[in-house]
């Protein structure tokens, strides 16, 4: 399993903009299999990791030099971030010879990276993201939802199981001693950890930076600027509340998933697979993973993420909200092998209040082997299939 490849639903449309840009950057959080993906694409392309410091060192003294080696064709520069100063040398080569998918190019800093591609590769650049795995992606594996949520969706942990519980630990050091580092000088790493692990649990809850600060004894502008370099870092995910004057919407705070469900279950310390789901976190679990799972869908297809979460002052809430296709498909997440009239009853209100012309089917996605009928044109969806049905709504959207 060490050796085999999974392909990435990315796939389609990397080919597609390869073929239509100059450039293309690949993005993502580190270890979700960029390299991996990028080279197995274009398997005769040259590949120049910046991880290298003798790559990195040659680049920086003499770009020129350094791009002569390549002669204006294809190549990958794996790490771009590390040497922002090459970028403008490589603005001045598609100037005059702009042929598509030439320039192939992966970075994991979203924050610093965006910046010096905003400030030289504008229109000349398409930029996509590679998150972990989406559930579809590894059905193969043949994996049961307590094994996807206690090993977590990274290729590493996923494929090889065995290695878990090092391999988050040691993703977790690697983060606050490296990238931590260069994305933001702080110098309190204590309270930055016990940070972290206040927000583990408060995963699939409203994110409130008053109460994280007393907590941690750091000052609200601080909490804000941690808690980007989370999102920089993809390791979390605020969903917002969706604006407008449904039911006089209230809500202003996003809600917080961390990205990956194994983070979750590491930092809050669940002592085994099993327990996962039957824990006081198992709801919480449960909705991040699907949570998770559009987010992925929408990077799988090169688009922003329409994804929103919808509570009115009368006390109906929705999980998700997914705008596509010109309406708003309402989404709820519980985690029950039972669905029944009352978990519906949330959509079916809020589809009354929309209109039918703005507001889509409602989908309960749950613990089921297969898809039911429930009242109000909702259907109850096994959670292995909302990746498909997700992907299948987001069609027409990239065509």
């Amino acid at each position: 399993m060490v050796n085999m490849y999974i392909p990435r639903h990315l796939a389609e449309t990397f080919t597609s903009a390869i073929a239509t840009f100059p450039a293309v950057l690949i993005t993502g959080p580190r270890q979700a299999g960029k390299s991996t993906f990028i080279q197995h694409m274009l398997k005769d392309a040259p590949y120049v990791t910046f991880d290298d410091p003798l790559n990195r060192q040659f680049a920086m003294d003499d770009p020129n030099g350094f791009l002569d080696q390549f002669k204006d064709g294809q190549v990958i520069f794996d790490e771009v971030q590390y040497v922002p100063q090459l970028l403008q040398y490589i603005k001045m080569r598609i100037d005059r010879n702009r042929t598509p998918g030439l320039w192939i190019m992966t970075g994991s800093q979203q924050f610093h990276l965006m910046k010096s591609l905003g400030e030289t590769l504008a229109g000349r650049i398409a930029i996509l993201e590679l998150a972990p795995f989406a559930i579809n992606e590894i059905q193969t594996l043949g994996k049961s939802l307590e094994e996807i949520v206690w090993t977590g969706l990274f290729p590493e942990p996923a494929c090889e199981p065995a290695k878990r519980d090092l391999w988050i630990k040691s993703y977790i050091q690697t983060y606050l001693e490296r990238d931590v580092r260069q994305l933001e000088n702080i110098r309190n790493f204590h309270a930055f950890e016990a940070f972290i692990n206040l927000c583990s649990a408060h995963h699939a809850q409203e994110f409130h930076p008053a109460r994280l600060a007393g907590n941690c004894g750091v000052s609200q502008p601080t909490i804000k600027a941690w808690l980007k370099i989370l999102e920089v870092s993809y390791l979390c995910y605020l969903l917002p509340p969706f604006y407008d004057n449904f039911g006089k919407r209230i809500i202003k705070a996003p809600k917080f998933y961390l990205t990956d469900p194994s983070l979750v279950c590491f930092l809050t310390r669940q002592p085994s697979p099993e327990s996962t789901l039957r824990g006081s976190m198992a709801g919480a679990l449960f909705e991040g993973l699907m949570v998770s799972e559009a987010w992925k869908c929408f990077l799988q297809a090169g688009l922003k993420p329409a994804l929103y979460f919808w509570r009115s002052q009368s006390g109906l809430e929705i999980d998700l909200l997914i705008q596509a296709r010109a309406k708003l498909w309402p989404v709820e997440i519980k985690l029950t092998a039972t669905p029944s009239v009352h978990h519906v009853t949330s959509m079916n209100r809020f589809k009354e209040m929309v209109g039918p012309n703005k507001a889509g089917d409602g989908t309960l996605v749950c613990n089921i082997s297969q898809k039911k009928k429930l009242p109000g044109n909702c259907t109850a969806l096994p959670w292995f299939e909302f990746s498909k049905w997700l992907q299948n709504l987001l069609s027409t959207e990239t065509e």
